[in-house]
């Protein structure tokens, strides 16, 4: 991949640009092995890494927005060059940004100066549904004051970007870095983008998690369905579920493979990405599925009875930790599949996880030209 920002050290994100992308995938290898080095992993059957594209692969982009309010900067949320042009974006983008900025421009959205503590508009955030091409954008404030201003002019953003489904207001009021606050103002009344991987309808909305590379993740969540399909399964947990990939995947898959009924539980802390999961359980018509908004480990380590055959785990950098792993081991279902963004605590979490094997492994590269991977891990009960 050719960035002049990486070349003129405008923009490093892609630190590992230089590298040949065989070498990437090769280092990756090295270090999630590494990982696993304590492990007893004779029988480990290792897939071929599941590959990204170079360029072009982001559903997402998340820009700090700076400069004038008549010639806005969008920018990396560390840096302060304009990235409308990142080859890490659909072409699609570089023709909706100038849009965006046009229409800061007529509802008067000044770009907030961190230093001075002035002005209201701090990011934008837009998303593409891979699916069918339309967009959701959010537009995160300061306070209230411009909303009647972008009320205003949005009809007219909408007329010249028709693919445009979604739009909100996100109040972020604090002086600090974050890129969100809680309250979320919907200035459409459709509120989800639909998305689709593998046939399974998914939906994106404000403040639910979702991946930003579509094709890897459809590998991602293909790969489960395939591992799991022929397992005696009948009852699972999605822990961490965020939108319900990975719980909706493997059930719609033993539903399709296996004649007895199929249940599903998931659970997520972000009510937005609950609200997204039940919408895709009702439109795929999965009957007995339960998705509530609950901290994962708590409601994992408050049951008692009625254990799943299968649970997943798609926790945070952070693991799953030793309280949750070892409660897995006493609980005993019969299998785990546990997909991990940081090998470094996945790999503290099967140390702890010692009633259990890894059987089969993949790493996705959902970040090229970065360090970062995902991982995914099959593991089975010792038997006796």
């Amino acid at each position: 991949m050719i960035c002049h920002h990486y070349q003129k050290g405008d923009c490093r994100s892609c630190q590992w640009l230089e590298k040949p992308y065989e070498q990437q995938l090769a280092e990756k290898i090295t270090h999630l092995k590494h990982q696993l080095s304590h492990l007893n992993c004779e029988k480990l059957v290792w897939f071929s890494p599941f590959q990204s594209t170079q360029t072009e692969f982001r559903n997402k982009a998340k820009m700090a927005v700076s400069g004038a309010v008549e010639r806005p900067i969008f920018a990396h949320p560390q840096g302060a060059v304009d990235l409308c042009d990142c080859p890490l974006y659909p072409t699609s983008f570089k023709r909706i940004f100038p849009i965006i900025k046009d229409f800061i421009g007529r509802a008067g959205l000044v770009p907030y100066n961190i230093e001075k503590r002035k002005g209201e508009l701090k990011y934008i955030f837009l998303t593409e549904s891979h699916a069918t091409g339309k967009l959701m954008l959010r537009v995160v404030l300061r306070s209230e004051s411009k909303l009647p201003l972008i009320r205003r002019e949005l009809d007219g953003l909408l007329a010249r970007l028709p693919q445009l489904e979604v739009v909100s207001v996100n109040l972020q009021p604090q002086h600090a870095a974050i890129l969100e606050g809680e309250e979320e103002i919907f200035l459409t009344k459709q509120q989800y983008l639909p998305e689709n991987f593998n046939n399974v309808p998914l939906f994106i909305r404000p403040q639910g998690f979702f991946q930003t590379n579509p094709n890897v993740a459809a590998g991602l969540y293909a790969t489960a369905q395939e591992w799991v399909k022929h397992l005696p399964i009948s009852k699972l947990w999605d822990l961490f579920c965020g939108v319900g990939g990975f719980g909706l995947h493997c059930a719609k898959i033993l539903k399709q493979t296996q004649s007895q009924p199929i249940a599903l539980t998931g659970i997520e802390i972000s009510p937005s990405a609950i609200l997204a999961a039940q919408k895709s359980a009702q439109t795929l018509g999965i009957e007995q599925v339960e998705f509530q908004s609950l901290d994962a480990a708590n409601f994992a380590l408050n049951q008692t009875g009625n254990h799943p055959d299968l649970a997943i785990v798609n926790p945070p950098r952070r693991g799953i930790g030793q309280k949750l792993s070892e409660f897995l081991n006493e609980m005993q279902p019969r299998f785990i599949l546990y997909s991990s963004c940081n090998a470094v605590s996945m790999g503290e979490d099967l140390r702890y996880l010692t009633h259990y094997k890894a059987t089969k492994i993949q790493l996705f590269d959902m970040f090229p030209n970065t360090a970062h991977y995902e991982v995914l891990v099959l593991l089975e009960a010792h038997q006796g």
